[in-house]
């Protein structure tokens, strides 16, 4: 592109070759945009001042998505101009019936001397300089009208041509059609950002014995999101289950996947299964969902009682065991192999998980990168939480910040999926627990075991509530158990019991009738009980309440 010496006249674009040129330069710029803001952007830069020395683009407002109809007639918001300035026209109520109107919706370039134009203009950017030669090129997506491109030449230059209305056209078009890939670039992401939201969980438990922190990061190179997932899954005896997860690849299928993967783990959470036999079922069940969705998976189960891990992996990177003096250790479990390739073998750990030690499970979106391996990158990361000064053991979410590093705030090729749990038990005292042989005086032997242990824990005003609806449970419990009873009381924030027998048939609350001799257990339960509940498990099932350790009432 050549132009008069400082001073003189400054040429349109040269026609033809350098007119061709010019289009085939700024047309890839146009395309180069992935965002909204960058397409205008680069339409701006593209246009000024090799083809104009002004231009103003104004878009709907809301601009249409897709092929979806379009609602009343929006207003026009300035939305990219260049040289930067604002504009007096910066919003622009579009009338139907106005000239404006007519213009966007018939789709062609107008030079400014062309009929209406010049109302259509004013009402754009308000009083334009005297002297200047200017062009309006409506932008129309695949379906709808997105807006108007305004290009402006001064007294100093050349008129707008014919064939610079066809450059003007050709501009408007790519924009337009990049408009119209932002905005459905954006809503995809939207999208997919929402089917993720409601795919992790919107809050963690707060389960007896330990405490839970988690975050997510999403990829920062790409709008589909991943497969990653956490959870915690509370279950009967306080224990309580931590999954970790990544189905392979980017996409909101992807994202299904883990979705329906997440939904088989929490229901063979419920089963009570081992660890190992919980990724054995969700390998067949992946299997069936198709040989191209692969995931990893690690399940580990903690009992606060016991001070017991139990792990099972499928694949995933290992977890991470940070000790209350700082040390980190790298958990040595077995990998397995991803479920969804079938007929994996999996193995559960167990390990003692000391009081005040963290767990740290993750995806390897944290410890992969293109500089080094996942070995590598569980080394690095073990070493920057063993390497961190502390005096005492850092706070969850401190320690979650330390793990992330430099990731937090960096490009990420990869999902980042993040669950740290702190083992703090159940301490012995505050536990007792019972065998009980089903015959017609069990239920009166454990009302005196129960205000005995009570009364030792000092919890006197709960011995009559408790006496009476462990009675009840405890009975419901004999009449269908073939095995000894177990009645478990714990004392933490609540007072939680808990009878165990084998039948696997949960017991349902019904309102009896006047004549009715039974029935009642159940209601007396749900209207004393803080809270109560019943949960198969794989030796039968367990029902259990829950009573304000003050004693008042509900």
């Amino acid at each position: 592109m050549t132009q008069q010496p400082a001073g003189g006249p400054r040429p349109a674009v040269e026609a033809p070759t350098g007119r061709l040129r010019y289009l085939d330069a700024a047309t890839r710029r146009i395309a180069r945009g992935m965002d909204l803001d960058e397409t205008l952007e680069e339409l701006c830069r593209a246009a000024v001042p090799e083809f104009a020395d002004a231009a103003f683009v104004h878009l709907c407002d809301p601009l249409p998505v897709g092929d979806e109809p379009s609602g009343p007639a929006p207003v026009l918001r300035l939305r990219a101009a260049a040289p930067p300035a604002g504009a007096p026209g910066s919003v622009v109520d579009l009338d139907p019936d106005g000239p404006l109107s007519a213009l966007l919706r018939a789709g062609r370039p107008v030079p400014g001397d062309a009929p209406g134009v010049a109302a259509a203009a004013a009402g754009l950017l308000g009083p334009v300089p005297p002297g200047s030669r200017l062009v309006v090129a409506p932008l129309h997506g695949r379906t709808h009208v997105m807006g108007s491109v305004t290009l402006l030449r001064g007294a100093d230059r050349p008129p707008f041509t014919d064939d610079d209305l066809l450059v003007a056209s050709q501009l408007a078009t790519h924009t337009a059609l990049g408009i119209d890939k932002a905005v459905l670039y954006a809503r995809e992401a939207s999208v997919a950002a929402a089917l993720q939201r409601t795919m992790l969980p919107s809050s963690l438990p707060e389960p007896t014995g330990v405490r839970l922190a988690s975050r997510y990061l999403p990829a920062s190179r790409t709008a589909q999101v991943g497969g990653d997932w956490y959870d915690a899954i509370p279950l009967p005896g306080n224990r309580v289950a931590l999954v970790i997860g990544d189905v392979m690849g980017h996409s909101l299928t992807s994202a299904a996947i883990m979705g329906q993967l997440r939904t088989i783990v929490q229901t063979l959470a419920g089963l009570d299964l081992p660890p190992d036999e919980v990724l054995h079922h969700l390998d067949e069940q992946a299997e069936r969902l198709g040989s191209l969705h692969m995931a990893t998976c690690l399940y580990a189960l903690y009992d606060p009682v016991l001070h017991r891990l139990l792990v099972a992996n499928a694949g995933h990177p290992p977890p991470l065991l940070v000790h209350p003096d700082g040390r980190a250790v790298v958990l040595g479990i077995p990998p397995g192999s991803p479920v969804g390739v079938g007929g994996g073998v999996f193995e559960s750990t167990e390990m003692h998980a000391p009081a005040g030690s963290t767990l740290l499970l993750y995806t390897d979106g944290l410890v992969e990168s293109r500089e080094w391996d996942v070995l590598t990158g569980v080394e690095r990361l073990r070493s920057r939480l063993a390497g961190a000064p502390r005096s005492a053991p850092a706070s969850l979410e401190a320690l979650c910040d330390e793990a992330l590093g430099t990731a937090g705030s960096g490009d990420r090729d990869d999902d980042i999926a993040l669950l740290a749990a702190r083992f703090e038990g159940v301490q012995p005292e505050t536990v007792a627990q019972w065998y009980l042989a089903p015959h017609p005086r069990t239920a009166r032997q454990a009302r005196t075991l129960t205000r005995r242990t009570l009364l030792r824990w000092g919890l006197d005003a709960l011995v009559d509530t408790a006496e009476l609806l462990v009675s009840e449970v405890v009975a419901n419990a004999v009449r269908v158990a073939s095995r000894p009873v177990t009645l478990r009381l714990l004392r933490g924030e609540v007072l939680r019991v808990e009878v165990a027998d084998d039948s696997t048939q949960v017991p349902r609350m019904r309102h009896a009738r006047l004549h009715d001799e039974g029935g009642r257990g159940l209601f007396l339960v749900d209207q004393l009980a803080l809270g109560w509940g019943a949960t198969r498990v794989s030796t039968g099932k367990v029902v259990w309440f829950e009573l304000r350790l003050s004693g008042e009432p509900l």
